[in-house]
């Protein structure tokens, strides 16, 4: 006779997260919605809003620890194929970046059809620069400024970080910069297989030094690379590893971190309140943004 062993506090916790999840999509709620619910109160000071250009979707939410001065800077650019997304889905990371002592910069930047590649480049440059040049009025130390994004954003993260020709044309450059972080991100995926994306990045002339993995050198500032060995949406192996050893062969600093059971979508999900339990990925950012290039080697 065999009996079966329930999941323990953790393993039953998810379960009833997944099940929250599953009930707020049926009542047309998402699950971002949810991970943002769990945000008390007063946790950070959000300002929402302020245009970093002239469109409509030019536009930034900041968020950043009360009393903050002097404070690192994180820009976050969300995922979504380049396609879809909205900064206010993704106050969970502003205020998990907040709750370290980190100014979070949560930005939109024009999608597919309005905007194709490299439309959401120069907008992401822009924002960089906008932050450079404001963010000491939120708290934030311009000379320490991060990029990071997930996904698409992490492709994002990493384009402005080592191909120069889109941070110089908003008046910046990566030297700038602290460093980049890149949850999940694609940075090698010619040839376009994802339909969805192909009309993107101009299918079939997509050029290719549209591609992360084409601009490494020792120039780029030190990278933190996260991926989910679970992840069936973006291979870890030919994006985050690859990209990670290329810098490292090139004499950049650059982290690789890979946490054994995380999917495509939970890796940026840990960064909230209510699954921070699941893998240390806000310990892991945060200990970059202290110090970028103590973990090199690993």
């Amino acid at each position: 006779m065999s009996s079966w062993i329930g999941p323990g506090p953790r393993g039953l916790f998810e379960i009833l997260l997944v099940a929250g999840l599953a009930l707020g999509l049926l009542a047309a709620c998402s699950p971002l919605t949810l991970l943002n619910g769990a945000i008390p109160d007063g946790a950070s000071q959000a300002t929402q809003g302020l245009a970093y250009g002239t469109l409509p979707r030019q536009r930034l939410d900041i968020y950043a620890p009360p009393n903050a001065a002097h404070a690192p800077v994180v820009v976050f650019f969300y995922g979504g194929s380049w396609r879809s997304g909205e900064r206010a889905d993704y106050r969970f990371a502003g205020d998990a970046l907040a709750s370290r002592g980190i100014v979070a910069v949560i930005a939109d930047y024009r999608l597919y059809p309005e905007a194709r590649y490299p439309a959401f480049l120069q907008d992401a440059a822009q924002v960089v620069a906008w932050t450079q040049q404001h963010i000491g009025a939120y708290g934030g130390d311009p000379r320490r400024v991060f990029v990071a994004g997930h996904s698409a954003g992490g492709y994002i993260a990493a384009m402005l970080a080592l191909d120069a020709r889109w941070l110089h044309g908003a008046g910046t450059a990566p030297a700038t910069l602290a460093g980049w972080i890149g949850l999940a991100g694609p940075y090698d995926f010619l040839p376009i297989v994802a339909r969805d994306v192909r009309p993107v990045f101009l299918f079939p002339d997509t050029p290719p030094d549209s591609q992360p993995i084409h601009h490494v050198s020792a120039a780029a500032p030190p990278g933190l690379l996260l991926a989910g060995a679970a992840d069936s949406t973006v291979d870890p192996q030919r994006n985050s590893v690859s990209l990670a050893l290329a810098l490292r062969a090139a004499g950049a600093c650059a982290r690789l971190v890979e946490y054994p059971d995380l999917g495509h979508k939970l890796l940026v999900g840990a960064l909230s309140r209510p699954l921070r339990w699941r893998a240390p990925v806000l310990d892991d950012v945060s200990a970059f943004v202290a110090a970028p290039c103590a973990a090199q080697g690993e």
